[in-house]
């Protein structure tokens, strides 16, 4: 019998793939048909994503679909990485490659924009968590650098964006990686007049918005050639990769709490209505644009970055250690020895890590961290310790207790930390799906496609693809000591 198949390019932050989802007995079997590395090149002091050789890898995975699925594939679409985008001219092509989010460009952007509009003015307007990479502080630093750039570019297209359009050659901003640049209004859902003339950014790059979900055009034709496709559909997804961990997430009203585990940590709940208070701006929540009109009332936290740090720094040193052998050296290393908060500033910048971390509990008079396995039990100790203070939070913004968690992404194949977060939060995990963000980009195309005709039938599909696990606490009281120890030295922070 002959499956449908859609197509999704997950691009991340360090890897990408070409996901395939095949329809089949009412469920979808994904199978990954390349995956290739999202690296970066650094061209005069600036660091900038090398998009050509990106797109170049999912062309090829395109062509390796091709062989595979034939005539079997009914759609495509792009998901990436949140606020970096790129500019163009007249003709279409871009006037640099994009900035990457970690760039230093940005360094004292924000405070030289708060000096022109208040953090409440901004927040009231975009309820959106305040983060150096964010590109409200992109782009004011483009303006400010005096290239002339932005002032002569004809289109800004955000990442999943400008892959689309090479794809296709359709022009559009989507509704979820838009909500990403702090300059989307979500309670208007329009772009943010005060901000865009306040900053005096130019108007004409900030189009109409486009809903996840929207048929955008088809493959272009010399695509068509060259990978050996037909005139596939290009639909706009929630083009935010989290946009579309969470649209895949087996979600219910009564249980909307979400943990995104990956190179960064997303935790939070999906809502029907945006929250944009005093309260949310304090503890520095953002209201991201999901799909079907939902929001993402989330926090964004480091994640598995220190230890993606420290496994390269360990690699650099001949060093060559697998993750299930980093757990296993966290496993067995004496737990709360040293508490440090994933988000300090010092940890934001690639590089050697473990001297950080050492440093961090010197200067706050806790033991030091000296072997691997203690560094690597204080990374994950501290994640599950943070991720309780966020959860705490996010119940007082809800009118029903949170008693579960869905964690997803590839962090949710990590048990070992999946049961530290149960015991720490007190409360159930739920694991998986792994490839959520798949799973969402494939739904939308569905949706789209008029295949599903809701967001809680598609998940019900997903559901039925994958095997969940569930974590229950495990000797909660003893997170309590260390979880206060955080919260402590956090409390005028987070």
């Amino acid at each position: 019998m002959s499956y449908p198949v859609y197509l999704a390019v997950d691009l991340g932050a360090t890897s990408g793939r070409v996901m395939a989802g095949v329809l089949s007995g009412g469920a979808i079997r994904l199978e990954e048909v390349n995956r290739f590395p999202t690296k970066g090149v650094e061209v005069d002091g600036a660091w900038h994503w090398d998009v050509k050789d990106i797109f170049a890898h999912v062309v090829d995975g395109l062509t390796r679909a091709s062989i595979l699925y034939g005539s079997r594939v009914e759609g495509i679409s792009v998901d990436t990485w949140g606020v970096d985008y790129g500019l163009l001219d007249a003709s279409g092509e871009l006037l640099c490659d994009p900035f990457m989010y970690r760039d230093s460009r940005t360094d004292g952007v924000e405070e030289r924009i708060h000096e022109m509009v208040s953090r409440e003015t901004i927040y009231n307007e975009t309820g959106i968590q305040f983060m150096f990479f964010n590109s409200i502080n992109q782009l004011f630093s483009e303006k400010e650098s005096g290239k002339g750039r932005l002032e002569s570019a004809s289109d800004l297209l955000f990442m999943p964006d400008l892959f689309n359009y090479w794809l296709c050659g359709a022009k559009v901003q989507e509704r979820s990686m838009a909500s990403t640049s702090q300059l989307l209004n979500p309670v208007t859902g329009k772009w943010s007049d005060v901000l865009l003339e306040t900053l005096e950014l130019p108007q004409k790059l900030f189009r109409d918005i486009t809903e996840p979900g929207t048929r955008i055009g088809t493959l272009l034709p010399t695509l068509q050639e060259k990978t050996g496709l037909g005139d596939i559909p290009i639909f706009a997804v929630a083009g935010h990769d989290t946009g579309s961990a969470v649209a895949g997430a087996p979600l219910r009203d009564d249980a909307p709490a979400f943990l995104s585990s990956g190179t960064w940590s997303l935790m939070g709940i999906e809502s029907h209505l945006p929250l944009v208070q005093p309260e949310t701006l304090q503890a520095s929540y953002s209201n991201e644009a999901g799909v079907e009109g939902t929001t993402r009332l989330l926090k964004n936290i480091c994640g598995m970055w220190l230890i993606e740090q420290l496994k390269e720094e360990w690699l650099l040193s001949g060093a060559e250690l697998s993750y299930d052998e980093l757990v296993e050296l966290a496993r067995g290393a004496e737990p709360f020895r040293s508490i440090v908060d994933p988000d300090d500033a010092s940890f934001a910048r690639p590089g050697p890590m473990a001297d950080r971390l050492r440093d961090y509990c010197r200067e706050q008079g806790q033991p030091i961290p000296e072997t691997r396995a203690q560094l690597l039990r204080t990374v994950f100790d501290s994640l599950a310790c943070k991720y309780r203070l966020v959860f705490d939070q996010l119940a007082t913004f809800t009118s029903k207790p949170l008693t579960e968690l869905r964690v997803v992404g590839g962090g949710s194949q990590n048990d070992f930390l999946n049961q530290c977060i149960a015991s720490a939060l007190n409360c159930q995990v739920h694991a998986g799906p792994v490839e959520a963000t798949s799973f969402g980009n494939i739904l939308m195309q569905l949706r789209g496609a008029g295949e599903i005709d809701s967001l809680e039938s598609g998940r019900e599909m997903v559901n039925r693809s994958f095997e969940s696990h569930s974590f229950l606490p495990i000797a909660p009281e003893t997170w309590e000591a260390p979880v206060e120890r955080l919260r402590r030295k956090l409390e005028d922070r987070i």
